[in-house]
């Protein structure tokens, strides 16, 4: 029985909200209208153990197809995860160890279900199929594909033309991401805009292997703490889905104004008409930052359960709106040529350490803090953005930014 157009129509709306492109627009209207759920496929490689934010904007589209009726396919990429995905590479990547897939997965499996209902979500891993391949079956797939159509990849092209090697292990994870949508007969599959090229693989099989294609959407990079690149746990930008309630809140407070904007429409499940109205209320002189309250409080929730975000809220007023800290804050600018700087050098060149391995023994005691988030790692790098608040035991302060 098909669906009534309005109903096809309110789907739609709520799919394309914070989408980068579908393809096709008309082919996903078409399948609403078919009247059944529909077999919404994500793949996931396991090449951390810690899902963040950014991970998250396709999840949080996965659960708006869930709320509209339609099947979740969770894939985990653990025999793909075991040739490493060329994406963006300029060099090629180091496989993972079947151990390291293994335990990665487990962990993804844990944190997925904070924000998928489990109920209506298979969890499927790509080894099932493909650990079942033959070398002939292998062969045959490579045969539906050819090396021109690799090579309209960006980044396979510019390592030809620049002469660095191109594994030919490399072209096979395009071929088992697109087979995997005719393993599991996707009707929708989900991925960033820099997946893109491997999206369109898995149309291009489903049609060679007698199946009607399926409808491709992309989602936009979630731009990490600093608003300029991607969020990724490597580039110390990223909010993790795991981390303390206190934490993740005080993150989320130091993102810009404007940045605030693009984390509603991309993690928020907040109507798109209450947040344009929270925006039109800040334009008319509205505090922003009450306004981001409700973003924190919101992720929190999700990931913690109800009543944290408030807590956190509660607990970030004490410590950083009633005097924690201090009002003469000493504002610092420094110069990162390759656009980020060691936190070392940050505490070091901003006056909060003697030297920088004085900052590393700070660092490794817990005394550190960015924003009101604890620094564990030594190494992060600090990339260019706005200006953020870099604390070292209890009463040294400094805003700096890096630029």
């Amino acid at each position: 029985m098909q669906r009534p157009v309005e109903s096809t129509d309110q789907a739609l709306e709520s799919i394309e909200r914070g989408t980068d492109e579908i393809l096709t627009a008309e082919g996903l209207r078409e399948k609403l209208a078919l009247g059944r759920p529909l077999r919404v496929k994500a793949g996931f490689d396991p090449t951390a153990p810690d899902l963040h934010l950014g991970h998250t904007v396709l999840i949080n589209k996965m659960r708006q197809f869930q709320d509209l009726g339609h099947e979740v396919l969770f894939l985990i990429g653990d025999f793909t995860g075991m040739i490493g995905d060329p994406t963006g590479k300029n060099v090629t990547r180091k496989p993972l160890s079947r151990d390291e897939v293994i335990e990665n997965a487990r962990t993804y499996e844990q944190q997925i279900f904070r924000i998928l209902d489990p109920e209506r979500t298979l969890v499927v891993f790509n080894s099932s199929w493909m650990g079942a391949m033959s070398a002939a079956d292998l062969v045959a797939l490579a045969a539906k594909h050819t090396v021109a159509r690799m090579l309209e990849r960006d980044d396979f092209s510019k390592r030809f033309r620049g002469g660095q090697p191109i594994a030919i292990h490399e072209f096979l994870y395009p071929l088992v991401q697109g087979y995997d949508s005719v393993a599991l007969r996707a009707d929708v599959e989900l991925g960033g805009t820099d997946q893109k090229f491997n999206l369109l693989v898995g149309r291009q099989l489903q049609e060679a292997f007698g199946q009607p294609p399926q409808v491709v959407i992309t989602m936009p990079l979630l731009e990490g703490l600093d608003g300029v690149q991607k969020m990724s746990k490597s580039l110390g930008n990223y909010v993790g889905i795991a981390e303390p309630p206190g934490e993740m809140f005080g993150k989320l407070m130091s993102i810009s104004d404007e940045l605030m904007w693009r984390y509603f429409e991309l993690l928020s499940f907040r109507p798109m008409t209450e947040i344009r109205a929270w925006r039109a209320a800040v334009a008319e002189g509205a505090n922003p930052r009450d306004i981001k309250f409700r973003l924190g409080e919101e992720l929190v929730d999700r990931f913690h359960g109800s009543g944290a975000g408030a807590r956190a809220r509660d607990d970030f007023i004490a410590r950083f709106q009633q005097g924690a800290v201090p009002e003469d804050l000493p504002e610092v600018e420094l110069a990162a040529e390759a656009g980020a700087l060691p936190i070392a050098n940050v505490l070091r060149d901003a006056g909060l350490a003697a030297s920088t391995s004085e900052a590393m023994r700070l660092i490794k005691q817990g005394a550190v803090r960015i924003d009101g988030a604890r620094v564990e790692d030594p190494r992060l790098a600090c990339t260019a953005g706005p200006g953020r608040v870099f604390q070292v035991g209890k009463r040294r302060f400094a805003k700096v930014t890096i630029l």
